[in-house]
């Protein structure tokens, strides 16, 4: 089974029309992923290609149109292209040594104000040699550079190593999902309801990804549905380091699992895992001040068919309202599209996120509190929605003490 694009090092390639951006990903991956073409904007829309770049790991390069277009249709695609910097974990910018000027700067500038780590690769050297002031090209010796010439497949392996010379260290060293809140040879039990958004046969990712983050970090796993819970509990000669449950079960797992025992749920930890939990933890605060009649965010970064009482268009806004005790307007968005004007909402609830990497949900983390609107998770607005909050936050004590310090009056 190929890793998620959780676990994938995102690495988007920028440039010009016809620098030779897709002969680059062709060469990389060995394969004829994007079309070639000496026409320029052959590539219209963001291409994909998952592959195991050797010693680094899973990654996924993501091939994007020029971002010089042209025209109406150009002006679009551009605007797909700016949104693949929100995932990219490491930049290349392919230029030509004759084309280089105030568009690839302008990537530069873009790529440092992001904090994303970036090389710079002079492709078609074969034409334009190699005996050029490079230095000047770059205005500095400090960015990192390869010469290549895709279609003769010449630099491609000192441009793989410069890849795994960039790649950042924490993609390197990812933190883990729930391990380091069990500990080796320490239980966790995880509750895991069987309903119609579990495709059949399988568990849904963040589950199937914590039991594996459990596993690699020697400890043991029981998995039981929320019914199976409090019987699962007594067949323990020691109490589990922590339950973990499906959000939607939080008040029935709640009311099951003694106080002692941890408890919280996968929304959560991937609120810690894929984004900032601090931060989330301040904007589910935020439901306090909700009014009838004010505008909610609901992202859900899967673009699935919603079923039955789905929880993002359903059961999340049922609560709420409930909550709140008043009708709100509440808008939904599935995909990597989000809002250019956020401004006017009173609070974004994502998803997981847990088929991105962490970097797209820290850029729509930041682009929220660059607009003043609070961003949570679906676990958290649950947690609190329902009461249960503090009790969903033991496991963590820094996210537990910004609400305590709160709420401590």
């Amino acid at each position: 089974m190929r890793a998620p694009k959780t676990f994938r090092l995102h690495i988007g390639i920028f440039g010009r029309r016809n620098a030779g951006k897709s002969s680059i990903l062709n060469a990389l991956t060995q394969q004829d992923v994007s079309i070639v073409s000496e026409i320029a904007g052959t590539t219209t829309d963001p291409v994909e290609k998952p592959m195991e770049l050797l010693p680094l790991g899973p990654v996924l390069f993501i091939d994007t149109a020029g971002i010089d277009d042209e025209g109406v249709l150009g002006e679009k695609r551009i605007q797909k292209t700016l949104q693949i910097f929100d995932r990219t974990d490491l930049g290349v910018i392919v230029s030509n040594f004759n084309d280089w000027g105030e568009f690839e700067h302008q990537l530069i500038e873009e790529f440092k104000n992001r904090e994303i780590p970036f090389i710079v690769v002079f492709n078609k050297s074969d034409i334009h040699g190699e005996n050029i002031d490079i230095e000047s090209q770059l205005d500095s010796v400090k960015i990192r550079y390869a010469l290549t010439s895709a279609t003769k497949s010449t630099g491609i392996s000192g441009l793989r190593q410069l890849l795994l010379k960039t790649a950042p260290a924490d993609f390197i060293n990812r933190p883990t999902i729930l391990a380091d809140l069990v500990g080796p040879g320490e239980a966790a039990v995880l509750v895991v309801p069987i309903d119609k958004e579990a495709p059949k046969g399988r568990l849904i990712l963040p589950q199937v990804q914590s039991i594996r983050d459990l596993l690699d970090n020697d400890s043991f796993c029981t998995v039981v549905k929320e019914r199976e819970l409090r019987e699962a509990l007594s067949l323990f000669n020691k109490p589990p380091k922590l339950v973990v449950t499906d959000s939607q079960a939080f008040l029935k797992v709640a009311a099951d699992t003694p106080a002692q025992i941890p408890m919280t749920s996968f929304s959560i930890l991937f609120a810690r895992f894929q984004g900032d939990l601090n931060e989330m933890v301040k904007g589910a605060m935020s439901i306090d001040k909700l009014k009838t009649g004010d505008k909610v965010l609901i992202a859900e970064a899967c673009s699935h068919h919603p079923i039955g009482e789905d929880i993002g268009t359903v059961k999340i806004p049922r609560w709420l309202t409930q909550y709140v005790g008043g009708k709100l307007q509440i808008d939904s968005i599935r995909g990597h599209d989000f809002p250019k004007n956020i401004s006017d909402y009173k609070l974004i609830i994502h998803c997981g996120a847990c088929m991105w990497n962490r970097r797209e949900m820290l850029s729509r983390i930041i682009k929220a509190k660059q607009a003043g609107v609070p961003l949570t998770n679906y676990g958290l607005t649950i947690a609190y929605s329902l009461g249960i909050f503090e009790r969903a936050l033991q496991p963590f004590p820094a996210a537990l003490n910004i609400y305590k310090e709160v709420y401590k009056d």
